[in-house]
């Protein structure tokens, strides 16, 4: 519904003159370039990490995987203010030198960033498939006398080309939607993306009828979404039946090369995550901007101001309350929808994939403007349901997503067990399938919650007058020129989300095995 008002809006009137004289053809050649060149750097990012971490015998990787991943649950926006504390005009590494090594505004920071945020994305799907090659192939490879890096070259690279081209096609996605980064690091040097501009529309009045406008750049965005998610279900449909795992993986020693290896793997890891954290802790410890920081001038004054401002309180209660009620609505949505697709034969099934799936493809901000059109026939408008519905219309793929592989591998003999036994259909699927969906349902839901609470792009258009969420907040204060308060609520959102991701990866960590490649019965299983 909200899609399809964007959609009417648009055929309204024809707007193509205003966004010509408005320059949308900088804009899109913007959002192109740097989700081609940030989608690109992450793939080759994640490739190199998930070779590095898992098919080699480099030190430390459980510790070094976490530092790896670590961006994938910090808000992108939060990274930017990160980014900004080291190389933002007279900051951080540029205040200790006469000129300025790197300005990070511009659209060479914003392609940066996009990489830094996206390439954890790649890591994950390329490494989950790395570690579904049957370990025999490359054994062959190697008992034939190829050296390691022509195996990977060879047989690895080959293999991984269909999870290469699913991770590219979901960072670009993912990428082009962005509306953080860009915001904070491209509009205050006139770079605008596509996103920027929507949001330049509906908040400063430069064009007439904002919504109508917008929502014409909305239906180019919808097009390329539905042609995103196409692409990658004929890709999934084309790719091999999983192999018989025959042999699993084992590491490649790099002999004299591991410490090396080792040192410049940590060295960069910790600079891309570590050094923007201590940025922000930087800026949140500073009484004053330009105050030089000492053991006398440091303070908690910023953390205590922003957990005591009204505004923050205010942000913090909306935010928990919503990303809660998303996650319930989600996980009952989603457990459902993917019973139904996986479980059932109907023509309808493909279509309602799609369905779910699509606002996954599609910016925030256009959610937004849906439901903001939306939400004045519902008589939601500026209100917290308006935003419930919409994060229920963004992130339920999320939990199907999440339910899909368990009730596809769930064998078919289950629920014919209950039918045997006396159920009815329903009852069988509800009883049998539904039930062993649950843990992923509400692992789905889980992130739902954790996505939902860091929310920005959705929020920024859909806040009432006197109400605000916490990505909201953060936002508003970083464009008021609040940067230490800004930083101190950035800071607690980057540590929250490491501290998840280590309690997470605490309890689960790949198994490892060290290579064998002339004894075929050392090759122990995964």
């Amino acid at each position: 519904m909200p899609l399809a008002t964007v959609v009417a809006l648009a055929l309204g009137g024809n707007h193509i003159p205003v966004l010509i004289d408005q320059g949308v053809g900088v804009a899109a050649w913007n959002s192109l370039t740097t989700t081609f060149l940030s989608s690109f750097g992450a793939i080759v990012a994640g490739l190199v990490a998930a070779v590095v971490l898992d098919r080699t015998d480099v030190a430390g990787t459980r510790v070094l995987r976490m530092f790896v991943l670590s961006p994938l649950l910090i808000p992108p926006f939060v990274g930017a203010i990160a980014w900004l504390q080291l190389f933002g005009p007279n900051q951080g590494v540029n205040g200790w030198f006469d000129s300025p090594v790197w300005d990070i505004y511009g659209g060479d920071g914003v392609t940066f960033l996009m990489t830094v945020h996206s390439y954890p994305i790649a890591y994950l799907i390329i490494s989950t498939a790395l570690r579904s090659i049957p370990g025999d192939l490359e054994l062959a490879a190697r008992i034939s006398g190829a050296r390691a890096p022509t195996v990977i070259t060879t047989v690895t690279l080959p293999l991984l080309s269909p999870a290469i081209l699913s991770a590219f096609t979901l960072t670009a996605v993912s990428n082009l939607a962005d509306f953080g980064i860009p915001s904070l690091l491209g509009s205050p040097r006139g770079f605008e993306t596509l996103a920027t501009m929507m949001y330049r529309f509906i908040n400063t009045g430069t064009v007439d009828n904002p919504l109508q406008v917008t929502a014409t750049i909305g239906v180019l965005l919808i097009i390329l979404g539905v042609a995103a998610v196409v692409a990658d279900h004929v890709m999934s449909a084309r790719r091999p039946a999983a192999m018989q795992d025959t042999g699993s993986l084992s590491l490649i020693e790099l002999g004299a090369a591991r410490w090396p290896v080792t040192f410049a793997a940590w060295l960069l890891t910790l600079l891309i995550t570590v050094a923007p954290i201590l940025g922000l802790a930087y800026r949140a410890l500073l009484p004053a901007p330009g105050v030089p920081l000492t053991w006398e001038t440091m303070t908690l004054d910023n953390f205590t101001r922003a957990l005591t401002n009204p505004r923050a309180v205010d942000g913090f209660t909306n935010s928990v309350v919503l990303s809660l009620g998303a996650a319930f609505l989600c996980g009952i949505i989603g457990l459902v929808a993917g019973v139904l697709i996986t479980r059932t034969r109907h023509w309808s099934n493909g279509a309602l994939t799609l369905l779910f799936l699509l606002p996954t493809a599609l910016p925030g901000l256009l959610i937004g403007v849906g439901w903001l059109i939306s939400g004045r026939y519902l008589g939601v408008y500026n209100s917290r349901w308006v935003i419930l519905a919409a994060y229920v219309c963004a992130f339920t793929a999320l939990v199907l997503q999440a339910v899909r592989a368990p009730l596809a591998q769930t064998p078919a003999s289950v629920e014919e067990a209950a039918r045997i036994s006396g159920a009815g259909p329903l009852r069988a699927l509800v009883d049998t399938t539904g039930r062993m969906a649950v843990p992923a349902a509400i692992s789905g839901a889980v992130l739902v919650a954790v996505t939902a609470v860091r929310e920005l792009t959705i929020s920024v258009l859909l806040v009432a007058p006197g109400m605000t969420t916490l990505g909201v907040q953060v936002f508003n204060l970083q464009q008021a020129g609040n940067y230490n308060q800004a930083s101190a609520l950035s800071l607690l959102f980057a540590i929250v989300g490491i501290a998840s991701l280590a309690l997470t990866l605490s309890r689960s960590s790949p198994t490892r095995h060290r290579s064998q490649p002339h004894s075929h019965q050392q090759h122990g299983k995964v």
